[in-house]
């Protein structure tokens, strides 16, 4: 091989790899921001579990045992 198609080639290499980790760079992405909407989900039901237990307990309501 010549050593412009040797150039060539490496450089296609590298055109390949650029691709296939912006491809993993936008699906790793997709899956933060997914998980982040999880995490502010189970967030707010935290806060209003703990809000509804401070309710009970300021109504001197007790949990059964």
């Amino acid at each position: 091989m010549s050593a412009a198609g040797d150039l060539e080639h490496r450089i296609t290499e590298l055109e390949i790899q650029t691709a296939l980790q912006e491809d993993l760079i936008s699906s790793l992405n997709d899956t933060v921001a997914k998980m982040q909407q999880t995490l502010d989900l189970q967030q707010a039901q935290l806060r209003l579990l703990y809000q509804r237990m401070q309710d009970k307990g300021a109504n001197g309501e007790r949990e059964p045992y």
